[in-house]
Formats: structure tokens, C-alpha cells, sequence
């Protein structure tokens, strides 16, 4: 299950909270200290093609939309 998915599910069992209480309980999301899910795009939310350099935490397809205002020129 995404993480997307995950919080979408909440607004179906809000009339319910025992099934709520007992949903959450099973199928939260693990809490990360560490790893790949922790840097998600900043833009997108995407956590794959992470550009991390400089400080940019932007996913590759977000980067090349704004890689010229950013001031990154293209060479090739």
C-alpha cells in the first residue's frame, strides 16, 4: 500500500472508529530514521530520481522543468 493510498482510506472510515483504530494499528506506515523515503522531492513528493546535490531535493523530472531558472545551463 502507498503512502497515498494509505491517507485516502480515512476519509472512508471516519463513521467507524473501532475499524479506524484497528486499520491504523496494522497498516500505518513504518516511521524512518533513515533511507530512500525520507527524501522526497519537494515539489512532487516523488521519492524516485532524487537529485540531492546542492541542496536542490528535487526529483529529475521537476529539475529539468526548472533547471533554467534555478540557473543550470544545458550543455549538449
Amino acid at each position: 500500500m502507498s503512502y497515498s493510498e494509505y491517507n485516502k482510506v480515512f476519509q472512508q472510515l471516519d463513521a467507524k472508529s473501532v475499524k479506524k483504530n484497528k486499520f491504523i494499528m496494522f497498516n500505518k506506515p513504518e516511521e524512518r530514521s533513515c533511507g530512500r523515503s525520507l527524501r522526497r522531492c519537494r515539489n512532487c513528493r516523488r521519492i524516485r530520481g532524487h537529485i540531492n546535490k546542492y541542496g536542490l531535493h528535487l526529483c529529475r523530472q521537476c529539475f529539468r522543468e526548472m533547471a533554467l531558472s534555478l540557473g543550470f545551463k544545458k550543455y549538449g
